[in-house]
Formats: C-alpha cells, structure tokens, sequence
C-alpha cells in the first residue's frame, strides 16, 4: 500500500502540446474545484476537457479522488474509447471509467464546439432529478435554467446506444437533469462549464431548503422568469467563467498548488 508521499505521478508537461498542457491544468483546477465546493462523488463521476486540434478528450483516472487529480493524471482518450496517452501511475494502473466514456465521448463527437462537459451525483441534483416537478424558476439563480433539459433514466450508462438519446435530450441547453440520476453540464470553455454546475448545483439546493418547509413556494410570473433567462444568455451578456476563473485559480494555489503539477 502506498503512502500519499509516494503517490507522486511523473510530469507529463514534455509529453504534450502547450494547448494541451493549459487544458490539462485547467481541468486539474475543475476537479479540485468540485471537490472543494463539496460536489464530488469520492472516485465517482466525471469531468472531461476536448483536446484542442484533436478528436480526443481528458478525463479522470477511474480510482483517484477529485483533490488528488492534477494535470499529469488526466487520461486521453478518443471518441472510441482507446487510450492514447496516460500517465505511471504509481503502483496502480487506473483506467478509465465506463459510464464516463459513454456519456462524455457522445457529447464530444456530436458538440464540436463544446469543449467541458461535467457530470456529479450531488445530493440536491439527485434530490431534484427524483422529482417530478424537476427544478423551479423559484429564485433568480434557477431562473438562469428555465429552459433546462431532462433525460429520463435507463440504467447505468454502460451502453453506446444509450448515446443518441443523451445529445438529444440535452439539445442545445447547458444543463440538463439526468432523471433518478444527477446532473450534467456543459461548457465552450472549463471555467464556463465549472460555472454551470456551481449555479445549477446551488439552485437545486434551495429549492430542497425551500420545499422542506412545507410551505407554499411564491411563483414568479412567467413573463418575468423569462426576461430573467434571456438576461442569463452569453448573446445578452459576457460568457460566464471569464471573471471568476482567475481569481478560483488564485483560490486554488493558495491552498494547494499542486493541481499544476
């Protein structure tokens, strides 16, 4: 058994394109970003990042914690699922999830222009996928997902015919709710994908907070829910990530630097 001061993971920064390299450390920065806002599922889950130039993707080794993944660990694989570049993994020879593959690979191939997908199985997202009602514009935060997409259930996502339905379903949306499931987001950028998910994640908070107090929610009209959401769009505004990521990087490094590793 190996000691967290063994578990060093050779730098794989000579290895790759400097694009791929800024990727890669911003990926690393996404999941200890999850981690940190409590979003992570311990080796559950998944985040990956498009390669740039590549029809290739990083993702998550399959058996690392979300505050251990750092730029070197990542694992890059094509639309078919083959590896074509990982890291020695000390003592270990980590592989990569397969539900993560199926979900991820599909938005990838069919979104070109889509460059982070994220997905978690938070308690408020699986609280709300479990919902009929799915989520309300009942706060001006989930008001920005009025026009949220939904998947309904099928099982494990083990199965690539299970992929066509999952592209569809999401549409051109951001953010969509992966019924008795979880949550899944998508970005033109990490920061922005990241951005997502913090929002969609602490819209499904409050509507749980709100409802557990078994009192009537206040519906805002319809017409103002959907000024709101066109308020929300990158056409009426700046895209979001583009503030807030340099500073959560700063975040980071005060913290633990070694996601750059």
């Amino acid at each position: 058994m190996l000691d967290s001061t063994e578990f060093r993971i050779p730098s794989m920064r000579h290895k790759v394109s400097p694009e791929e390299w800024q990727v890669r450390v911003d990926l690393a920065a996404c999941y200890r970003l999850v981690a940190l806002y409590e979003m992570s599922d311990m080796i559950a889950n998944h985040i990956s990042a498009r390669v740039p130039g590549e029809e290739a993707f990083l993702i998550n080794p399959y058996g690392m914690m979300y505050e251990e993944i750092t730029a070197s660990s990542l694992i890059k694989i094509d639309h078919e699922g083959n590896i074509l570049a990982k890291p020695e993994f000390p003592g270990q020879d980590y592989g990569v999830n397969r539900a993560g593959f199926v979900i991820h690979s599909a938005i990838h191939k069919a979104k070109p222009e889509i460059m982070c997908v994220t997905h978690t199985h938070t308690w408020a997202g699986m609280a709300v996928s479990a919902l009929e009602c799915g989520l309300l514009p009942i706060t001006q935060t989930a008001m920005r997902f009025a026009r949220i997409s939904y998947h309904d259930y099928q099982g494990v996502v083990l199965d690539l015919a299970m992929q066509e339905a999952l592209v569809r379903d999401l549409g051109d949306n951001n953010a969509m709710i992966l019924r008795n499931h979880g949550l899944l987001t998508v970005g033109r950028t990490i920061a922005e994908a990241f951005n997502a998910l913090h929002r969609l994640e602490l819209s499904c908070k409050t509507q749980i907070a709100a409802m557990s107090c078994g009192v009537r929610l206040r519906e805002v009209p319809q017409a103002v829910v959907e000024a709101t959401y066109i308020n929300y769009q990158p056409q009426t505004r700046r895209p979001f990530g583009v503030l807030e990521w340099p500073a959560l990087l700063r975040k980071l490094d005060r913290i633990d630097p070694s996601y750059r590793d």
